[in-house]
């Protein structure tokens, strides 16, 4: 899993079919604490995240293709949840 904060969509207007009707969202990589990495991935949003929130990404295929329940999907990252508060002892 992945900390990410969201800074932005994807729009293309030539895809694969199973990007229709989804979105796709720029994240950049946070550390444990929350400070952005400068690292980048487009991730598939499956929880209605928003610009500016920090967001919990399944960074790995077949865990991924599994959510959207389609064993041929290509896809690698999807949003699977919105982090609330972030606490590293």
């Amino acid at each position: 899993m992945i900390l990410g904060k969201v800074c932005g969509t994807i729009h293309s207007t030539i895809n694969h079919e199973f990007y229709n009707n989804k979105r796709l969202l720029i994240l950049d990589r946070l550390t444990p604490e929350g400070v952005p990495t400068g690292h980048y991935l487009i991730a598939i949003d499956s929880v209605s995240a928003g610009a500016g929130e920090t967001v919990l990404v399944l960074d790995e295929g077949n865990g991924a293709r599994q959510i959207v329940g389609d064993s041929m999907a290509p896809l690698r990252s999807i949003i699977v949840g919105i982090v609330d508060d972030i606490n590293v002892q």
